[in-house]
This record gives C-alpha cells, structure tokens and sequence, in this order.
C-alpha cells in the first residue's frame, strides 16, 4: 500500500532500543522578534496568513498562536464545525503539518476536517499568484510559517523504526494480514456498513474485514484465471495470505519479497497451512527473475497486490519486462492491484511528503493509464488489456477499521518504547496516516485499480 496527496510494502523488523528524547528548547512566539530567526518566522507567518486569508472559502479554520493571538480563515457553515488548531510549540521539523501534529506541537480539533478542509480549497490554492501558491500549495508551508525549520530527528527516528514490527501489523490487519484494500460486499453492508451505527453495532462491523479480505483475495485468484496445476508467480509476498489461499485453486506458487521478517512469518504461516510442497516464498528482487533461466515462461499466472507503489517510474517497462519473460507464451494472465494517481495528477517525480518519509521511503503511485501503456512497452505489445477495476470507494472503510482495531490492540506494552512521549508520537503518526489516507480516497485526490492482462 503507498498513499499521497502530493506529485503509497516491504519492511524488515528493526530492534535498535528506542533513544531518549532530549529536552525541547524554549517556546517562543509571534511576538518574539530579538533574533534573525524570529524575524523570518514573522514574515513567513505574514505570508502564510495572506495565503489562507486568499484560499480558504469552503469551510472554516480558527489558529490560535502561542502567544495568544486567534486568527479565523473561511466563513462558518451550518451543521459543521469550526476546525481549531492550537500551536502549543513553535520549534518544529522541516516537514511540517504532518510532524508539528505527530510531535504534539499542534493540537486538532478533528484531523479529518482539516484535511478536507485543504482538499477542498485545493483549486483556490492553486489559482493563487504563483508566490502565494507557492506557499500554499500545502500545509507544510503552514507548518513552516507558524513552527520554524529546526528540530532533533531523534523522535522521529523512534516513530519510523517501529513501523517494522510484525506484531505491530498483527494487531491491526485481518487474520490474513492482508496490507492492502479489501473489498465489502452486502454482507458488511457495502463500503457505508460502518457508519451510521450505534455504538455496539458499529463495534460488530468494524470487524467484518475478515470476510471482506477473503472476498479479496479469491476475487484476484479468481480473476487471475488459475486453477489445478497453476503456476504461479507473485511479486510482494505480505505475509503469505495470497500465496497460502491459492491451495485452494490446487496452485504451485513462487513468491518473491525483501522483507526478512516478513518472509520469516509467512514461511511459519506456510508450514501451519500444510502448503509447504506447494508454496515457496524468496527472498528476492523482482528484477532478478530475469537472470532465471528456469522460470523463463514457466508461470500460467503473475499477480502483485499493492507492491508496484515501490517499483518507480523509472522502471515500470522493466517490471512489466519481467512479467513477460516470466509468463507462458500462450493462456497466461497477470493481475495488478495498486494505489494510483488520476490521470489528471499524475507525475513521474512525486516529492517528498509524509508518506514518502514515514510510511513508504521512495514510493511513487502509477496512474492505471501510466501501468497499461507500460505494459504495451515492457511486454512488446504480447499483453493484452483484459480489465481495469476501480476498488477506491472500498479504501475509506478498510482504512477506518484498521484504525479502530490500531485504537482497541496497540498500546505501550505491545513494542518497547522507553517513554511515554515517544509511544504518544508513535500513535499520532499512525492516527494521521489512517485519517490523512481515508480522506484522499474519499475526495479523490487518490484511488486504487486493479489492472488485468491476458496473453491468448
């Protein structure tokens, strides 16, 4: 899985022992002009306050500074909340929105209101002058403005390195530990079935993602076309829940991932389902299937479910290459599942953001035009487009429950954390992953396709 909003894996347990957090120097505020810092945060304030003052006309936003002063952007609207944010420190990171939030140094009334809030004055920001758009063409530019450029990594380096813990991932994903989208049907209620509930009830629905991954998985198998005898090649081994389900179908399966942990759990997973004989998972780079002789055109069937965020632009004729030389010469099928952009806001380079920095490293999201038409290229035109599927409006709701089993399973006890400051850190960032990537799904900014080809 890989999200953004600006132009979405594999991990591998790290178990350095959590640093200590150094002491936090001095609050300052907007009124604190004795040094050459503080005049540059006066007038990067200035600007940014210009920006919301021009931009914001879709809902309203309150900041209250540190040193008291209130600032209000917008005009209130009926049946909605102001959205209030406090800044409680001004000496934040670089990144911005997103660290000053995961660090404490602001406080939100509703983190999801004031990323829609943004979303949906994204056109006014971008119709700015472009030294104001420049500015405002996202909440780090806020951040900026209001919290300073300077600040220890220690913290984060706290907040990223137990990202990789496999029973961090236990705890919240289905019992197949399926990290991908999963697909509600009736029985859930559809995409909806969590909302609008009592509270007992809602707590029931949370945790029908179990049926909606097995849904999931077997629609993929399914759509892949594999049945007794299959073989079958998959790119992005997760946890083993794919390659495992594919006994089912009578499949022999080679799945390929980076991830030593991972590939530890999903080999132990593997001998408790009794599919040893049948399943096999490496430890492998993708690109490295073509310098396998053997496995030249020797698989019926190639699938990938949410690993080709972390593939790049750069080589998406290369990794379509591989599925050519791996897949048979005739009834072969592949089968593609990823977050993606747009068409409208897709980019080859995509910079740095939050994702990017604390959940994926590098990732970049395709669009589904982008993946057919590297398909035509990497495979000489030997693929042929079979079906393209938009899974998007499944994301909120799976994105909601795993933040909900995040809330009732992960606490201090589950991971080392030698503060509770650090652990607190921890829970926000992931706090703002779940809100930051179910309100992109939900107005749009990003989706997720899966792509089918067949070779006749």
């Amino acid at each position: 899985m890989g999200v953004s909003y600006s132009a979405p894996s594999t991990s591998t347990c790290v178990s350095t022992p959590t640093p200590s957090l150094p002491a936090r120097p001095a609050v300052s505020s907007l009124a604190a002009l004795a040094s050459p810092r503080s005049w540059l945060v006066s007038l990067a304030r200035n600007s940014i306050l210009s920006v919301l003052r021009h931009s914001i006309k879709a809902g309203h936003l309150q900041i209250e500074d540190i040193d008291g002063s209130v600032y209000n952007f917008g005009r209130r609207q009926k049946h909605k909340d102001d959205i209030l944010l406090k800044v409680v420190n001004d000496d934040s990171s670089d990144l911005g929105f997103s660290e000053a939030y995961i660090y404490g140094d602001v406080l939100i009334s509703d983190l999801k209101a004031v990323m829609e809030l943004y979303l949906d004055n994204s056109d006014m920001i971008s119709s700015l002058p472009s030294a104001l758009a420049r500015l405002g063409s996202t909440f780090s530019a806020l951040s900026n403005a209001f919290l300073g450029q300077s600040k220890t990594r220690a913290l984060a380096n706290v907040v990223v390195s137990y990202d990789q813990s496999n029973e961090l991932f236990k705890a919240f994903l289905s019992q197949e530990m399926m990290y991908s989208c999963a697909l509600w049907g009736p029985e859930e209620d559809g995409v909806n079935g969590d909302l609008g509930q009592d509270e007992e009830k809602c707590e029931e629905r949370y945790f029908d993602i179990e049926q909606a991954q097995f849904r999931k998985i077997h629609h993929v198998l399914r759509k892949a076309k594999v049945g007794r005898g299959s073989t079958v090649l998959e790119v992005g081994s997760g946890w083993g829940a794919m390659a495992i389900a594919a006994r089912d179908y009578g499949c022999i399966v080679h799945s390929l991932t980076l991830s030593i942990e991972q590939k530890k759990l999903a080999d132990e997973r593997i001998r408790e389902a009794g599919v040893q004989d049948r399943v096999t998972v490496h430890l492998m780079d993708y690109r490295d299937v073509l310098t396998k002789p053997d496995w030249a055109k020797a698989f019926d069937a190639f699938v990938s479910i949410e690993m080709v965020e972390h593939v790049g632009a750069k080589y998406y004729n290369t990794y379509f290459k591989m599925i050519d030389y791996a897949l048979k010469g005739k009834d072969a099928t592949a089968v593609i599942s990823c977050s993606t952009f747009p068409e409208s806001r897709y980019t080859d380079y995509q910079a740095e953001d939050f994702m990017r920095r604390y959940m994926w490293p590098n990732s970049c999201l395709p669009s589904a035009t982008t993946l057919v038409n590297a398909a035509q290229t990497g495979t000489q035109g030997r693929l042929m487009l079979d079906g393209v599927e938009n899974h998007s409006s499944h994301y909120p709701r799976t994105l909601r429950t795993w933040s909900h089993r995040f809330r009732e399973n992960v606490d201090m006890d589950l991971l080392p954390f030698e503060s509770r400051q650090s652990y607190e850190a921890f829970e926000r960032k992931w706090r703002y992953f779940f809100a930051y990537a179910e309100v992109g799904f939900l107005k749009g900014w990003i989706t997720c396709h899966m792509v089918c080809f067949k070779r006749s």
